[in-house]
């Protein structure tokens, strides 16, 4: 039997760099391969390595409608830089309008059940109609960001998409992206000087104090530790793995 994709790709991983991983990736995994950025400096690093290589990746945000006025225009100051678009996908109105109606236009604020319903319907949705015909999404988390990311690998099988999951930056400290993108000239988001090290939701971000993890910033008002918003994680904060199906082996 042939060995699976992830069982191919993940020791390879490890002694490469971000170009050459996503090389390794585009060259062994056949269909669509999707780049999900939030703008944060490590998915500007790696919209970097898409756009300059030229390599057959979508790169796409989530549009919640709440996002800072720097992220937007960051959005197109990367579109100016590298010539390249990045395609938008929205939440759908009318579940929406009906959140909206029954919790108020700020009522992720009143509970944690509301605030996660709030990210279903602006990026959890949104992101399952983006990744629907997908064979491979490529993400921007690093395994130091929190605890609840810690034992994530290179190349995972996401159980809840169905298909299979590519962290390049698994291995990366924020400060070896933050000097990378220096030394390229990649733009990054104004708010990250701000001490914004996290950026989501305007609303749901706050500036990290002194001594604070990088993603304290992120519903700071919630005393949960692991804060996610739904797009790695299930409803029980677990990541959503499970083994890749038969058909996925190497060509």
């Amino acid at each position: 039997m042939k060995p699976s994709l992830m069982e191919v790709l993940e020791p390879r991983f490890a002694p490469l760099d971000l170009d050459h991983r996503l090389q390794l990736l585009r060259e062994f995994v056949p269909g669509r391969i999707v780049f999900t950025t939030s703008f944060g400096v490590e998915d500007q690093w790696i919209a970097h390595s898409i756009f300059t290589q030229g390599l057959d990746i979508e790169v796409a945000t989530l549009d919640t409608g709440r996002l800072f006025p720097q992220t937007y225009e960051l959005w197109e100051r990367t579109e100016a830089r590298y010539a390249r678009r990045i395609a938008a996908v929205y939440p759908q109105a009318e579940p929406l309008q009906e959140w909206v109606a029954e919790s108020g236009v700020n009522g992720f604020y009143k509970s944690v059940e509301n605030r996660k319903a709030c990210c279903h319907i602006r990026k959890v949705e949104p992101l399952g109609r983006l990744l629907a015909s997908a064979s491979a999404w490529v993400t921007g988390l690093r395994a130091d960001q929190s605890a609840a990311r810690s034992d994530i690998s290179y190349v995972e099988f996401d159980a809840g998409h169905k298909l299979l999951k590519v962290n390049p930056l698994l291995d990366y400290s924020r400060e070896i992206i933050v000097a990378e993108t220096e030394k390229l000239s990649v733009p990054v988001n104004e708010l990250h000087v701000q001490g914004f090290l996290s950026i989501g939701c305007a609303p749901c971000t706050r500036a990290v104090q002194p001594g604070e993890g990088e993603r304290a910033g992120r519903w700071w008002w919630e005393d949960d530790g692991k804060k996610e918003c739904g797009l790695h994680v299930d409803e029980n904060g677990v990541l959503r793995r499970g083994p890749a199906p038969h058909s996925e082996v190497a060509q």
